[in-house]
């Protein structure tokens, strides 16, 4: 049989290490990297060609939610199950929005990532039982099919606007990006002018609500 490959992203050394030996224990299966953001997740999934990325939503530069859209976008195969510790019903929305066949709970018993794993490989969409259970019926097709304020920022503005939430200053993002300050600012006015929102604070409340940012940050 061929073994599942899988790639594990999330900022915490110690929670991958605890996946890592969970995945292990299962048969067939195969972990073939880990990342702790979603740019090192993207370039390691097209070196590595995972069939399977256990992706956290909370990480630094490039949100597990953003990945996740660009990921499926470039290897529509790479099946994308989240691991969150929120139950926030919009994240899940824009999980199963941006391509993500399964959302997980970390608090979950060890039993129910193998339950997800095998659900995802069946071609299913797979759901902790704590995330509103009323979410699976119809859901996925709706939802991508559903036009969302936001859903025409380019991948650079949701760069841009993911670190200006995060707090950094333009020349730090203009460093992050290798780009010139003066064009940071450019897309800084943009989105301000695109999603009608006019402070700082408001594009924070803005990545809160869909999901580029937690609330924790």
């Amino acid at each position: 049989m061929t073994r599942l490959r899988v790639l594990l992203a999330d900022d915490h050394t110690l929670v991958r290490a605890g996946l890592r030996k969970l995945l292990e224990s299962i048969p067939d299966l195969e972990v073939v990297g880990e990342a702790a953001d979603g740019m090192a997740l993207l370039q390691q999934a097209h070196d590595l060609q995972p069939n399977v990325v256990l992706m956290d939503i909370a990480m630094p530069g490039l949100n597990g939610l953003e990945a996740t859209a660009r990921l499926t976008k470039s290897l529509p195969d790479v099946r994308v199950i989240i691991l969150s510790m929120h139950q926030n019903e919009e994240y899940v929305r824009q999980a199963l929005r941006n391509g993500a066949v399964a959302y997980l709970l970390k608090d979950s018993a060890p039993l129910e990532l193998e339950l997800a794993l095998k659900a995802v490989l069946r071609g299913e969409t797979y759901l902790s039982p704590a995330v509103s259970r009323g979410i699976v019926s119809d859901y996925v097709q709706r939802l991508r099919a559903e036009d969302q304020p936001g859903d025409s920022l380019t991948p650079r503005q949701r760069e841009v606007l993911q670190l200006v939430a995060e707090g950094h200053s333009t020349k730090e993002i203009a460093r992050r990006l290798d780009l010139s300050v003066k064009t940071v600012d450019t897309h800084r006015s943009q989105l301000m002018k695109q999603l009608d929102i006019h402070e700082v604070a408001g594009l924070v409340r803005y990545a809160m609500r869909n999901g580029l940012i937690s609330p924790d940050n």
